[in-house]
């Protein structure tokens, strides 16, 4: 998937790190995304929503804030106003250099983050918090017992997510004087919260009191059992996949803005988005669909696996291929189902096999068919469903040319 590597100037001049994750075709809108508080551009959950984001047009540039991962500057030096200062700064890199986010992204503290930074971004259409806190102040309950040693000595050495931060009082003075909410109620974006029920880090009661402040459009999407980092693969993809879908709305993206080769009529194209160890976007045409294993078998369910997606091109190619004949021979067919399932047999025990040695695979297809039919009607249809495309391919020589593709089609 393509990745880049980057950097831009932030707030003071330092250099900052950054990644933009981009679309294999077009990029139909740029996302801008705020990490958790000490974390960086690389987290679990940032880099998977971002790869997602990609699989559906939208490009997405994650930074490391001052301070952080490979950025240039002084954490202890920092604070909420200066990580609002260096997103705006990411915006206007992207504004400049590519074009200016339409979606604004943060989790944890980089949602407070995008709230507050939002209402100067004025090309930013529509925000998504994920575990965010509603008050800024929120983050100190962190720094445990070294809050009063902070505001003694001016600073203090605090353990965070097990790695050891230099925290100033001028975090604590600067935190305090934040009014979030509102920025909240002026917002003026579509918003979409997120935010787990079982969040013991930041409380649930924190999207509320965001939900509330916020005007419509507005939408609440509670995450379940997911932890405060989505640490969760599951969670992850589930976070990546509404926020894509949630977003299109905003966006304008539309299957008029794919690629002439994502739109081409026969092209089924599948490839990794990194959810997961098998999840797979699918486009067929101005179609996208998700396939992935079952959970059981090390996948995170996120959608068909790949023996149900040949099982449901049987299914479908049958129902309308009797519809086809239905309507040209102007039978009363008003409904039709087919259940389908598929698994491997001994050959032994195949009684239609000819080859009666190892295993063959086994597809049991069951057809309901309603409607004011007689029985010479209805044998008629289920003789013409052995017909459809689909299963004639199935009982055929089946030729698969495999070739390199990409850039290993060019060495």
């Amino acid at each position: 998937m393509p990745n880049q590597r980057l950097q831009f100037a932030g707030r003071d001049g330092q250099q900052l790190a950054a990644r933009l994750d981009t679309p294999a075709g077009a990029i139909q809108a740029f996302a801008l995304f705020a990490h958790c508080f000490t974390c960086g551009k690389d987290a679990l959950a940032a880099s998977r929503i971002a790869q997602a984001l990609t699989q559906h047009g939208i490009a997405v540039l994650r930074f490391d804030f001052t301070g952080l991962g490979g950025s240039d500057g002084e954490f202890a030096n920092t604070n909420f106003s200066s990580n609002v200062a260096d997103l705006l700064a990411a915006a206007d890199f992207l504004r400049t250099q590519y074009q200016a986010p339409a979606l604004l992204i943060g989790h944890s503290l980089g949602g407070a983050a995008v709230l507050a930074a939002a209402g100067d971004i004025p090309e930013a259409r529509a925000v998504v918090t994920i575990a965010a806190p509603s008050d800024p102040a929120h983050v100190v309950g962190m720094f445990g017992d070294h809050r009063p040693a902070i505001e003694a000595d001016g600073e203090a050495q605090v353990t965070l997510a097990g790695r050891p931060f230099r925290i100033k009082r001028q975090f604590l003075d600067d935190v305090a004087e934040q009014r979030l909410l509102a920025k909240v109620s002026a917002l003026r974006r579509a918003l979409l919260v997120m935010h787990s029920p079982a969040d013991d880090t930041v409380g649930i009661d924190n999207a509320s009191q965001i939900f509330s402040a916020a005007r419509h459009p507005k939408s609440f999407v509670s995450l379940d059992k997911a932890n405060h980092l989505l640490s969760g693969k599951e969670d992850a993809a589930y976070v990546a996949n509404t926020i894509a879908a949630w977003s299109q709305r905003y966006l304008g993206i539309d299957a008029a803005g794919m690629t002439a080769e994502a739109q081409e009529e026969g092209l089924v194209r599948v490839e990794e988005n990194h959810l997961g160890k098998y999840q797979q976007q699918v486009t067929v045409g101005p179609h996208r669909l998700l396939a992935d294993e079952p959970v059981s078998f090390g996948g995170l369910n996120g959608g068909p696996a790949p023996y149900d997606l040949l099982l449901a091109a049987l299914g479908a190619c049958t129902a309308m291929t009797m519809r086809m004949y239905a309507e040209r021979k102007g039978l009363p067919l008003e409904h039709v189902s087919v259940a389908l399932r598929h698994e491997k047999i001994h050959a032994a025990d195949c009684a239609e096999c000819e080859n009666k040695e190892g295993k063959v695979d086994w597809i049991e297809r069951e057809i309901d068919i309603q409607g004011p039919l007689d029985g010479a009607q209805r044998d008629a249809l289920m003789a013409i469903a052995d017909k459809c495309p689909v299963h004639r391919t199935l009982h055929s020589e089946v030729v698969i040319r495999t070739r390199p593709g990409g850039q290993q089609s060019a060495e």
